[in-house]
């Protein structure tokens, strides 16, 4: 079966590597315009392309894949089926009806749940307790094509978007391989979504990342680890920004304490602790505007935090 495959960040390279590892035969990989980056500002290739130039796979980057010439290079693979993981542009229904299979996407939520840009943060961010990868038949809607096949996987209590992520890329490369074998066998049988079970994942905006210190506790500490490694959950202290990389909530040792939501309880050894709006959050790492990533044992050794302290904005945000 010759695959057109299409994606473009690490989360797609995995997927490819999974199929290129199961014998798949891949004509063309599809994927986004290089992009600078860093402070040099000089371009730099997706993950896609870095892998599929690795397995002298030809590649194709256009501006925007609607395009009548685009179309045309597409046309001209005569693949059977194309294979989408965040790609990054809409496919038109031109190109959806191209190959004879169709296109199917790696989703990596449990659909109808968390159709959208941003499931894996987002199932973090809500706390979920398990999520997994769809392989949709795409159509013309945002993920609300057919499920033709589902792996699930249990999210642990200390995974973060990355630890996520990671799971979640092998496992799509897994389920690809596997949709792709019972689809050969005429095995695969599509199902039609829920609508009214559906959810929206946004796309992350680094504004989200934002602390808000009335929220419990266990709030606080999902959305931590939903925003972990990018794009940072941050607060301020002392008019600098604060990103919090690690913590877990505490909902019993501070009980009777009082505290302000945002104020520091306890300032010492390993841990910072910091009121909520129910609970308290204990900070193990985090990271100074202008600083290093650090333990918190560390960072104390510079910074002298005292209890009664608030975290938080010292001024209101502009815009």
């Amino acid at each position: 079966m010759k695959i057109v495959f299409m994606g473009t960040p690490d989360f797609a390279a995995g997927a490819l590597e999974a199929l290129l590892r199961a014998g798949h035969e891949i004509v063309l990989a599809v994927t986004q315009p290089d992009r600078p980056k860093g402070r040099s500002g000089e371009p730099v290739a997706p993950p896609v392309k870095q892998k599929a130039l690795a397995h002298g796979i030809p590649v194709f980057q256009p501006p925007r894949i609607k395009t009548p010439e685009a179309v045309e290079a597409l046309r001209r693979c005569s693949a059977d089926i194309y294979i989408v993981a965040a790609f990054g542009q809409i496919l038109s229904q031109e190109i959806l009806d191209i190959p004879r299979y169709g296109c199917l996407n790696i989703h990596a939520s449990l659909l109808p749940r968390y159709r959208g840009a941003s499931p894996i943060q987002h199932v973090l961010i809500d706390g979920e307790k398990k999520t997994g990868i769809t392989i949709m038949q795409m159509d013309a809607g945002l993920d609300t094509g057919d499920i033709l096949y589902q792996r699930e996987l249990e999210i642990e209590k200390d995974d973060n978007y990355e630890t996520l992520h990671d799971k979640l890329m092998l496992l799509g490369g897994e389920a690809a391989v596997e949709a792709l074998s019972l689809l050969e066998q005429g095995k695969l049988v599509p199902e039609k979504q829920q609508d009214g079970e559906s959810c929206y994942a946004p796309l992350i905006q680094k504004s989200m990342g934002e602390i808000d210190f009335s929220r419990t506790a266990e709030e606080i500490d999902r959305r931590i680890r939903g925003m972990t490694p990018w794009p940072g959950a941050y607060t301020f202290y002392r008019g600098k920004q604060l990103k919090i990389w690690k913590a877990e909530p505490d909902g019993a040792s501070y009980a009777g304490r009082g505290g302000k939501p945002g104020e520091i309880l306890e300032a010492a050894g390993n841990f910072v602790a910091v009121a909520a709006g129910q609970g308290a959050l204990r900070v193990y790492e985090l990271q100074l505007e202008g600083k290093k990533r650090m333990p918190v044992h560390d960072f104390l050794l510079g910074v002298k935090m005292q209890p009664g302290e608030i975290l938080g904005r010292t001024e209101p945000v502009k815009g």
